[in-house]
């Protein structure tokens, strides 16, 4: 074995080599050690140190570190070290359509990093590399990822969210669109602010249509390829509802025009135009981004799985990983069927499944399988793991909710004094309303937490009920007057408002004196009311009289539906002051409510706590301990809202099973035998995903919970 010169010689060492083995160029060498070998020859080496260059290069191809030791220098091939069989062949297959169905705790993100790194030392250039995630956050971190492994000084891959390579195109090809190169981009307040605007200019008060739920009809339709003028062709003529959507949708795309301004959706839908509509930049951008990688495929949506088809259509080179069994945001428009038939839309696709499981231990490894393969939608995929057996799963059945938050407390200080850590904890729940329970029973415990969200009292459906209420207690309070006239909307303008507030009733024209006037005798009849009727009896005559009902539950978006839970459960609340009836127990309730809101106004996020959030909030972390509230049927799994957006159970069981894996080590299930809700008290029946798992694997923490779920 030895090297010949070629090229020219430099003052600092030699310009190229060629490596010789037993006479012929590369012989017994793989491809990808010669690109090791290109890589490492390119870097110079003193002339001193070429006569031991050979004596370290067999073992730098063989990854041992004595080669960084004789040169120095270190050509990272070790990168592939640690990878099992599966998550080698995933990262060494380099053209085609590939898919990599990956189990939670999988090691996906390591597989996808150490795959961008392998092209880019098989030659590839970094620029013609793309990855996409979902996240700011992910995109970050695998960014990061990836300069670590190839270094800080070369050229990186495109690592973007789809909404981030959206922008990426419409800035570097829209002009062909009549898109400004700097165009600004609407949020969605901005967004529900625009729509508002187009109701007004129609005549058609928010109160009959949100203008959130009005934007989430229009967002689905974006989210469906269609646009402006198809939807009105179709939905111009069609009933009053689908009507105004259309016409409101065709002035909100005015005003996105006249403000030279794209919404999140725009950033989706116009660059799939751009590329459909225009041969030469759908060329381009093909050419540019051979090797495309998406990660969290099974959370696509039917036009984010157009654009990746798009772009990848020419080389073919689109490599997806996902987990149809975590696919939890199909009511957010995510097309399950994108991960389901790729090898449909890519016949000659190659499938790799990643089924060891590194976080959990085999018992929870075992619950999650058995939870999940009852699903029929779904590739076939069984989760294994290495780890020992574990902790069985505890399922604690408790009397009430208040009962189920105190046990789960008490549970957590134990683990506390034991050793665990309170940021290694987590309380996940189904829907935000549970929160409030939980949150009181860890400050009663004394246990430190932080809300992954906005905290109970402080959610905006929350207190604009208060407002109501404080509002029909005392007429003449000016702050609450203002946020209960604007919610939900009534027409009465900030205008109308100023002029009313400063005492110039006198000053209104007709159409303003009387929606103020329905306006004071809703108050007037609520005040009216809270004379007799119970905290938790006027909570509910506010919900109505509002209008709240209304806008959130009949006529708003499914997150305005899971909004509306929280103002059922403020119901609930109050019924702890039902035995003060009239206006004492409703002042008494809403005196503790305000002491309760300043506790929330605490910012707790920096502290180190115990995590509390939605399941949906928790997908892609990890806990060493999880408690999982809730396990009643029509809570987890949810009953839905009767229409057509209700979660299947698929979904249902597919979101339980998100829960289950956030676990490494301790998982406990709850439920509570009573549950109040809206006030009133109602009979639980155990969740039927508890009937799901191995009775094996699980420890009830009382003898009625076993009872109870068998029977």
């Amino acid at each position: 074995m030895y090297l010949v010169p070629c090229g020219y010689a430099t003052n600092r060492g030699i310009g190229g080599l060629i490596l010789y083995v037993n006479g012929s160029v590369s012989a017994g060498l793989s491809n990808t050690k010669m690109a090791y070998v290109s890589h490492f020859f390119h870097t110079s080496i003193s002339d001193d140190r070429q006569s031991i260059a050979l004596q370290g290069w067999e073992s730098i191809v063989s990854g041992d570190t004595c080669g960084e030791r004789f040169l120095g220098y270190s050509p990272r091939v070790r990168y592939l070290d640690g990878l099992n069989e599966a998550q080698k062949r995933a990262v060494l297959l380099k053209d085609g359509p590939i898919s990599v169905l990956a189990g939670a705790g999988s090691g996906k993100t390591r597989v996808l990093t150490t795959r961008i790194t392998h092209l880019v030392r098989e030659g590839i250039s970094a620029g013609q590399i793309l990855a996409v995630t979902f996240t700011n956050k992910a995109a970050r971190e695998m960014r990061e990822r990836v300069k670590t492994l190839l270094g800080e000084d070369g050229p990186l891959p495109f690592v973007a969210t789809f909404h981030g390579l959206g922008r990426e195109l419409l800035e570097s090809y829209g002009k062909v669109l009549g898109i400004s190169r700097f165009f600004t981009v609407y949020d969605r307040d901005d967004s529900e602010k625009a729509i508002a605007m187009a109701l007004k200019a129609l005549d058609v008060g928010t109160k009959e249509f949100s203008p959130r739920a009005v934007l989430g009809r229009i967002s689905r339709a974006k989210g469906e390829g269609m646009r402006a003028t198809e939807y009105y062709e179709k939905h111009g003529r069609s009933g009053f509802g689908a009507r105004i959507t259309a016409e409101v949708w065709l002035r909100y795309e005015k005003t996105l025009r006249e403000e030279k301004a794209l919404d999140f959706d725009d950033l989706i839908a116009l660059p799939v135009r751009l590329l459909e509509e225009h041969t030469d930049i759908r060329t381009l951008a093909q050419d540019r981004w051979q090797y495309i990688h998406i990660d969290e495929y099974q959370d696509t949506n039917a036009l984010q799985g157009r654009l990746a088809n798009i772009l990848a259509e020419k080389h073919r080179n689109l490599f997806v990983v996902g987990d149809i069994d975590q696919t939890i945001y199909t009511w957010r428009g995510a097309t399950i069927e994108n991960l389901l038939e790729f090898d449909k839309t890519y016949p000659e696709a190659q499938t790799i499944i990643l089924e060891r499981n590194y976080r959990a231990t085999k018992n929870l490894v075992d619950a999650a399988n058995a939870v999940i393969e009852k699903n029929k939608n779904r590739k076939e995929k069984y989760s294994t793991t290495e780890k020992a057996a574990g902790a069985p799963i505890v399922v604690h059945c408790a009397r009430s909710a208040e009962d189920e938050a105190q046990w789960i407390a008490r549970t957590i200080r134990t683990l506390i004094r034991t050793g665990a850590k309170p940021e290694e904890i987590a309380i996940l729940f189904r829907t935000n309303f549970q929160s409030r329970a939980l949150e009181e029973g860890l400050l009663r415990a004394g246990v430190p937490y932080k809300l992954i969200g906005t905290k109970f009292f402080a959610r905006k459906e929350v207190k604009d009920a208060l407002a109501w209420m404080r509002l029909a207690m005392d007429p003449s309070r000016e702050v609450d007057k203002v946020r209960a006239a604007a919610n939900p909307s009534r027409g009465i303008g900030k205008v109308t408002l100023g002029k009313l507030l400063a005492g110039q009733r006198g000053v209104l024209r007709a159409g303003e004196l009387v929606k103020v006037e329905a306006f004071e005798k809703i108050v007037a009849d609520l005040a009216h009311s809270a004379e007799t009727v119970l905290p938790s009896e006027f909570v509910k005559l506010v919900v109505e009289a509002s209008g709240m009902r209304r806008a959130l539950y009949e006529e708003g978006s499914a997150e305005d539906r899971e909004r509306f839970e929280n103002v059922e459960e403020l119901a609930s609340v109050a019924t702890r002051y039902d035995a003060l009836p009239g206006k004492e127990g409703i002042a008494t309730f809403l005196a503790e409510v305000a002491l309760a809101s300043d506790q929330d106004e605490l910012d707790q996020n920096e502290k180190k706590g115990v995590t509390l959030m939605t399941v949906h909030a928790a997908k892609g972390l990890e806990f060493d301990t999880v408690f999982v509230g809730g396990m009643e049927e029509g809570l987890f799994p949810h009953q839905g809202m009767g229409n057509e957006n209700d979660r299947d159970e698929e979904e249902e069981r597919r979101l339980f099973y998100v829960a289950m894996t956030r676990a490494k080590d301790r998982l406990y299930l709850t439920l509570a035998a009573v549950r109040k809700i809206y006030g009133s008290d109602f009979a639980s029946e155990p969740s039927s995903f508890l009937a799901d798992i191995n009775s094996s694997l699980i420890l009830y923490d009382e003898t009625y919970g076993e009872e109870i779920i068998e029977a």
